[in-house]
């Protein structure tokens, strides 16, 4: 079996990472954007937004499995591999803090930093293991949580496992299961590459100058993360004290509520489900708390309780009109 040397930094590697971390910037702008109002609330978590954020986090992932390999495929290089957990630990536990105190309610105790972390070391466990029995582990830790949970692991202690009844609330959220999985492909592809010698012709060709802007973001990925987010809020919020959005809660709850609905329920549905949650909100006086970055607890259990009603009631109509 061949190896590609450690020594010989394979660009296109570095420009699929510069490519996902562009990827991940528009992505993290329109959310953005969201957050301060000039979009629909809940368009980033929906539908195409929703893929793309997916694709984003899976395309991460499988790099990091690969250059895992890459890095250790010849013998770990224990001192570097320290080093680098070192930082990464450092900056998943510096976002952390970060966003307890600039978002408590959503803040980011297990995003793809911290997984990333966690990869790095479980994944030394599967570098001498045939590519096929690798690949065969990533289906089953892919698989598992649409097959498997337990109450056991509900609350923050058990959470990061993915294998919970209950989510956590987090604007970044990356368990183990299923995304572990996406390391552990990336390995597996590593080893069939470098069997193959595609690592080594790859080493040979040079993408080109057009991508060189792509390739220094590329290799140095994590500056670009930590950085990335905070200029980008930055700079929306400085446009909102110029320009602030025109919100009208009402207009932007129900195209929000019917597309989020449109997930698990027929369009016929969602139209009046969201109708009659729009109308339950105004009775009560509740449609500004619905758009509350932080809307308490009360409100939570009232807009369940509503929620449950409207489903009722929505399915009793819809019924009707259909035995009609």
């Amino acid at each position: 079996m061949s190896f590609a040397s450690p020594r010989s930094r394979i660009e296109w590697i570095d420009l699929a990472r510069g490519v996902a971390l562009v990827a991940m910037a528009i992505y993290h702008f329109t959310w953005d954007l969201e957050f301060f109002g000039y979009t629909e609330p809940g368009m980033t978590a929906v539908g195409g937004w929703k893929l793309f954020a997916r694709g984003i986090a899976s395309t991460f992932l499988v790099l990091v499995g690969v250059s895992l390999y890459l890095a250790h495929a010849r013998g770990i290089r224990w001192q570097g591999f320290w080093r680098r957990l070192a930082v990464i630990v450092a900056s998943a536990l510096a976002i952390t803090v970060a966003t307890w105190f600039a978002t408590p309610d959503f803040f980011i105790f297990f995003g793809i930093l911290h997984q990333i972390a966690f990869a790095s070391v479980a994944g030394l466990l599967f570098l001498r293991l045939p590519a096929i029995v690798t690949l065969v582990v990533a289906v089953l830790v892919i698989a598992v949580p649409n097959l498997y949970s337990t109450t056991l692991l509900d609350g923050a202690w058990g959470w990061w496992t993915g294998l919970s009844e209950s989510r956590p609330r987090s604007s970044d959220f990356v368990p183990v299961f299923p995304w572990f999985g996406a390391v552990l492909i990336g390995l597996a592809l590593a080893k069939l590459a470098s069997a193959a010698g595609l690592f080594e012709r790859l080493a040979a060709v040079n993408p080109g100058a057009w991508s060189r802007p792509l390739r220094f973001i590329g290799r140095h990925s994590l500056a670009f993360y930590l950085i990335h987010q905070p200029v980008l809020i930055s700079c929306v919020w400085l446009f909102s004290q110029v320009m602030p959005p025109i919100i009208d809660h009402a207009a932007r709850f129900r195209p929000a509520c019917e597309r989020s609905c449109a997930e698990s329920r027929s369009a016929t549905f969602c139209v009046a489900y969201c109708a009659c949650m729009l109308d339950g909100l105004r009775a009560d006086n509740l449609l500004d708390q619905a758009f509350s970055r932080t809307p308490s607890d009360e409100f939570r259990g009232r807009l369940r309780d509503m929620a449950e009603m409207c489903t009722a009631v929505t399915e009793g109509s819809v019924q009707g009109e259909d035995e009609q």
